[in-house]
This record gives structure tokens, C-alpha cells and sequence, in this order.
């Protein structure tokens, strides 16, 4: 128990008077804290001038110092009163305020102040939103107004700083003058105006509209009293992202040692490609100096006319298809066609594609196709390895023409391959049929409508490969190697009845023989072959009895 003399023989203290206290340069605040003993516990943690420290003493209610009631141990006021200990007293709260005391326990950079004037109390009741993703540079307008003398031995802060949210945030930062011109040159050109008219005991109020986010204006502001290696410290908490915010900020009020501090960050770092694009959008809008973007710029665009996208697209192409070894291969396949498709997952404009150069690489396929099945068995058994490796770069180079719809000409000259036809017929089943694989891809597409060939060009494909992929289709089904046999069946039925209704007539009964003898290593054209017979029979008597 306290003894009634010690009470006697001590002196209160204030926050703010001892030894260790210092003054801090600017502060912040949104409006007058309830009169609550809350609110009084948040207020005595921060330096408060003499003339609002009397002032919250006259309203203290007389009931502050009694003693809560007590709480058994266990019980759930008891854990209530245990969880208040522990939370740090600045974070409680009234209804319907937000604290604009910083939750660092140790570097407090904001501080609250009590404003007089009616109207910063009113606009501090508006709860600022700070999520907002980016900020836009705002219509700064400066206003002046009259300020109360400073107290003695109580630093003077003598430019108020008002940032008006678009969407009715209000966030007031009461600075010193001095720091805020030595960084800023828009605020140094209004400063300079007011302090000739207004005199030393006036204050300048700065009011910022249209603000996007009031948070990261705050922190660029906050910048200012660091030092240049904490500017780049700072920046390295923000992340990349957050960086390119301030940025933003720093460059529309022009505080320099900011904007050059972040490029330096920016320029030591990896971006993602949000990120990225976020810069590029920053650089465009505002103009900065070209020798502290110059390698931030370097890591966008190149001067080389060697990289253009058609030449190397080519290049990477012909590389693919000039590789032997099977893994690094599949792998580079994926790779570049998911940067050469439309469908890919980037959704940046694609890169244009040289049509003739796509379709020469094609054409050395089949050709290298061609002159493997003429060696027959001289290369035993690397033969089957070789034709595979073929065929599948033959597949995906069409799969890429496929889908930049510049497939159309490539399917014609498949179809005009009539001596690798009859070298197909001589072949062994283990080989010939990869070149029905082929096939099958184009006969997907075109029944999918994702190939829109001529009348000739389909009547070829038809002519040339239609007997080979009956032949081959019990292979195909044992082989399959990526192909679903249901829409192998499903676009072989539709591109045919596309053909002249005379031409359909000679493929169905082909097929119809074949699959009464084969069954199941036979395509099931069924479907097709209904809808045939339908219109040739059944609608042509109609129409001719109509008549």
C-alpha cells in the first residue's frame, strides 16, 4: 500500500516535460477526441500543448479515478478486463471515430492536436478511406486563415496541411513551413506567396482536393523528414507496388529527393508485370530526368532491330524444330506457343507472325517427312523416332497456325501430298500411322469450324487421307498421343458432309463397307451417315413431290 507521505512528496509529471521527451515537426489529426477517459489515455501519450492540457483537466469528469469493480478470476469480466491490458490503450476507440495515431508504439510520427475552428470539425467527422489502389494527382488550392500565437516553449507549426478524399475523407496534417517548402516546390511557391501577406503569426492552410489516397499521400508527406538512405529504407518496407504510388504523389508536388530515391529502388528490383505496367503508366504521365530513368527505361525497350518480334518468332520456330533431344523439346514447344496463341494467357497484344515464314518451316517437315519414309529401313529402328519427331513438330506448328486462323493453305498442300499417300501404303502400321495423327488434327479443326477451307482444298484432304484413316484408326485408338478419338469421329463426319452430296455418296459407302468388316477399328460415322441419308433420300423426295 502507498503511503500518505510519499503522495505528498511527488510532482506530476506531463507527458512532453521530461528529460527524454522530444518535439516532433508536424502532426496529424481529424477531429476533437470525446471527452471519455478512453480518450484521455490516448491524449496523454502524446505531446499536448499547455493550453489544450488545461483545457481536457477542466473537462475530466469527477468519476475517472474510482476504482472498476473487481472480477473473479475465470470469469468472463475477468478475461474481458485481462484482453483491455493487453491491447494498447491508443486502439480503443468511441463509435464511429478513427484514431489517427500511429500504431508504431515507439516512432510516433503523428500527433493529435485540438482544433478551435468549427469548420476543421466538421470536415474531420468524414471517415478518409486509405484502400483506395492508386492515387491521381489532385487540384492543390491554398487558403489562408488566422491562427492562434504559439505557446512559449511549445514548438509552432505553422502550415496546415488539408487532404480532401474524392470520396469524403478528410485528413489534416499540421506541418512546419520550413520543411515543407525545402521539399516540395508546389508547396514552396504557395508558402512564399502567403508568408508575404499573411505575416509571421498567421498559419497557411494548403487544402489538396480530389485526393484518390489519402494513406499514401500521408506517407509521401512523411518522407520528407528522413534523411536520403531512410527515403530508400522506407521504400524497401513499401514494396514495389506502394512505391509507384508515392512516386506518383512525389512527382505531382514535385518533391524531388522522393522521386529520385524511388527510381533508384525501382531500378534495383524486380517487378511483376501488374507492377510493370503500373511504372510504365507513372513514366508516361509525368516527365522525369532522363538520367535517373535512362535504366529503369533500358529494361523496356530495346534499340536492337535484330529482336523485332517477326524475326524472332522465326528463329525460335526453327530452333524447335531442329531439336533432338525430346525433353527440352516438349518443353520449348509449350513454351512458345503459349506466347505465339491468341488463346495464350497473356492478355498484352500478341506478337504478328510471318505467315510464309510459319509455312516454310511447315513445308521442311513434310518434305523431311517425305525423304525419311523413302529411306525405309536404313535407319532400323531411330526410323520410328525420327518420324515421330516430324509429325510432332508438324502438329504444333498447325495447332499454332490454327489458332491465328492461318491454317487454310497449309491444310491444301496436306492434301497434295500424294507420294507421301503411296509411300503410305508400303509402310510398316508402327509408322504410317503418325501421318494419320496429322489428319486427325486438321479434321478436328475443320469440323470444330475453326479451319474455313475451300471446296477444293477440302475435297483434297478428303480424297488423299480419308482411306489411310480408316486404315490407321485402330492404331490411332492404341496411339493416341494426345488425340480424342471422339471428335477425331465427330469432325471426320462433319467435313464430309460439307463435300458435293456426290462425292459424300462415294465416301459413305467406302466407310460402310470398311465398318461392317473392321467394327471397332473402324471411325463410327453413324451420325454423319444418317444425316446423309436423310437429305439425299428422304428430303429429295419431298422436295420433288412439292414440286
Amino acid at each position: 500500500m502507498m503511503k500518505m507521505g510519499d503522495s505528498e512528496h511527488r510532482k506530476p509529471t506531463y507527458p512532453g516535460t521530461g528529460p527524454l521527451s522530444r518535439r516532433r515537426s508536424w502532426c496529424c489529426s481529424f477531429a476533437v477526441p470525446p471527452g471519455s477517459p478512453d480518450a484521455r489515455s490516448i491524449s496523454s501519450r502524446n505531446h499536448i500543448p499547455a493550453k489544450m492540457h488545461h483545457q481536457r483537466q477542466r473537462t475530466k469528469p469527477n468519476n475517472v479515478d474510482k476504482p472498476g469493480p473487481k472480477s473473479v478470476p475465470c470469469s468472463p469480466q475477468s478475461s474481458k478486463s485481462a484482453l483491455i491490458g493487453r491491447i494498447d490503450p491508443r486502439r480503443i476507440l468511441s463509435p464511429g471515430r478513427v484514431s489517427p495515431i500511429d500504431s508504431d508504439p515507439i516512432i510516433n510520427t503523428l500527433q493529435e492536436t485540438n482544433h478551435e475552428d468549427d469548420d476543421d470539425v466538421a470536415a474531420a467527422d468524414s471517415v478518409p478511406n486509405l484502400h483506395s489502389e492508386s492515387f491521381r494527382a489532385p487540384k492543390i488550392v491554398a487558403n489562408s486563415g488566422s491562427c492562434s500565437v504559439p505557446v512559449s516553449g511549445i514548438e509552432c507549426y505553422d502550415a496546415r496541411l488539408s487532404l480532401k478524399g474524392r470520396n469524403g475523407g478528410v485528413l489534416v496534417l499540421e506541418l512546419s513551413s520550413e520543411v515543407l517548402a525545402a521539399n516540395s516546390d508546389v508547396f514552396s511557391a504557395m508558402i512564399e506567396e502567403k508568408s508575404s501577406s499573411l505575416g509571421f503569426k498567421k498559419t497557411c492552410r494548403i487544402e489538396v482536393s480530389d485526393v484518390e489516397n489519402l494513406g499514401v499521400f500521408r506517407e509521401t508527406v512523411e518522407l520528407m523528414f528522413e534523411e536520403s538512405n531512410g527515403i530508400v529504407k522506407k521504400f524497401m518496407k513499401m514494396g514495389v507496388y506502394r512505391a509507384i504510388d508515392v512516386l506518383e504523389v512525389a512527382a505531382g508536388i514535385k518533391f524531388s529527393r522522393a522521386v529520385l530515391s524511388c527510381l533508384k529502388y525501382l531500378e534495383a528490383v524486380p517487378w511483376t508485370e501488374d507492377e510493370e505496367e503500373k511504372l510504365r503508366r507513372v513514366l508516361a504521365i509525368y516527365s522525369f530526368d532522363n538520367a535517373s530513368t535512362s535504366e529503369i527505361l533500358a529494361r523496356f525497350d530495346s534499340d536492337e532491330t535484330e529482336s523485332s518480334q517477326d524475326s524472332l518468332s522465326k528463329k525460335l520456330v526453327w530452333s524447335i524444330t531442329s531439336c533432338s533431344d525430346v525433353n527440352p523439346r516438349n518443353e520449348l514447344r509449350s513454351l512458345v506457343k503459349g506466347l505465339l496463341c491468341k488463346s495464350s494467357v497473356y492478355e498484352k497484344e500478341q506478337p504478328e507472325i510471318n505467315k510464309e515464314d510459319i509455312y516454310r518451316a511447315g513445308k521442311c517437315c513434310v518434305d523431311s517427312l517425305a525423304k525419311l519414309f523413302e529411306e525405309g529401313n536404313e535407319k532400323g529402328k531411330s526410323l520410328i523416332e525420327c518420324i515421330s519427331r516430324e509429325v510432332e513438330n508438324i502438329i504444333w506448328l498447325l495447332e499454332i497456325m490454327i489458332d491465328r486462323e492461318i491454317a487454310e493453305e497449309f491444310v491444301e498442300i496436306w492434301g497434295k501430298q500424294r507420294k507421301l499417300v503411296e509411300m503410305h501404303e508400303k509402310a510398316s502400321p508402327m509408322v504410317r500411322y503418325e501421318l494419320s495423327r496429322v489428319t486427325g488434327v486438321m479434321f478436328i479443326a475443320m469440323g470444330k469450324r475453326k479451319v474455313q477451307c475451300g471446296g477444293e482444298a477440302r475435297a483434297g484432304l478428303v480424297e488423299a487421307w480419308f482411306r489411310p484413316m480408316l486404315v490407321d484408326f485402330g492404331w490411332l485408338q492404341r496411339c493416341k498421343k494426345g488425340l480424342d478419338m471422339r471428335e477425331v469421329e465427330e469432325g471426320m463426319g462433319q467435313t464430309l458432309l460439307t463435300l458435293p452430296l456426290k462425292q459424300q455418296y462415294q465416301v459413305f459407302m467406302e466407310w460402310f463397307k470398311w465398318f461392317s468388316k473392321h467394327g471397332s477399328e473402324c471411325p463410327n460415322l453413324s451420325k454423319a451417315f444418317q444425316i446423309w441419308w436423310r437429305r439425299s433420300f428422304l428430303r429429295g423426295v419431298e422436295s420433288s413431290t412439292c414440286r
